[in-house]
């Protein structure tokens, strides 16, 4: 729960830090521009709000690691719900109009994360999670899209270090295996979810798990 508090808190900092020309800048999400990336983290920010207030009755059919359906092909940009994102995004016109909905919704969803039972059942994507786990698999969605959101904003502080490495540990529960230890908690989110290529000898270092890659997470 303490994960999920500092990663969410962190991202939001990172964007209501940014500049305006930033919001025109891409990120490390295929098609998206940083503005982009921004809305879909309102989207998101509901979606907490929104499963926190769904109880559920029955039995956990998911964890934090089995919360994500695994794909190999990365996204193309071309998804009709990448589409829309793009198109209310751009319906903001004004960076500020988003750093305000961000910040509105976002700060409702981290006060609801806060006060939620981390045994609570909760239900989303017709699936039933503890809180707990809900909102540990949320750690990952938020670290990954901080380094996207930094991905060609280098002066921009990235994701908390303990953040970092939980995702790390949550993606290698996923994968059913390590990442290499020369491998830096970012490297291993990056390279693991296709958002980089392994460069030079990190092939060689991956092993079997090259073949395997990427673990896309939707």
């Amino acid at each position: 729960m303490d994960l999920f508090a500092r990663s969410w808190a962190a991202l939001r900092a990172a964007v209501a830090g940014l500049p305006d020309e930033a919001f025109a800048r891409p990120s490390g999400c295929t098609g998206w521009l940083v503005r982009d990336l921004v809305c879909h983290l309102v989207i998101d920010a509901q979606d907490v709000l929104i499963t926190l207030v769904t109880p559920a009755d029955t039995a956990p059919t998911r964890d934090a690691a089995t919360y994500w359906e695994i794909s190999g092909t990365p996204p193309a940009g071309d998804d009709p719900l990448d589409a829309l994102i793009v198109r209310l995004a751009a319906a903001y016109q004004e960076p500020w109009l988003l750093k305000f909905h961000l910040d509105d919704v976002g700060s409702a969803a981290g006060r609801a994360a806060g006060r939620a039972d981390p045994g609570l059942r909760v239900s989303t994507r017709d699936e039933v999670l503890t809180a707990g786990d809900y909102l540990s698999a949320y750690v990952l969605e938020w670290t990954l899209h901080h380094l996207d959101l930094i991905a060609h904003l280098p002066e921009v502080p990235g994701p908390p270090v303990p953040g970092l490495a939980k995702s790390r540990e949550l993606l290698e529960t996923i994968a059913g295996a390590a990442f290499p230890a020369s491998f830096s908690d970012a490297e291993a989110l990056l390279i693991g979810t296709g958002r980089r290529a392994p460069a030079g000898a990190q092939y060689g270092e991956l092993g079997d798990l090259a073949a395997r890659l990427p673990f896309v997470l939707g």
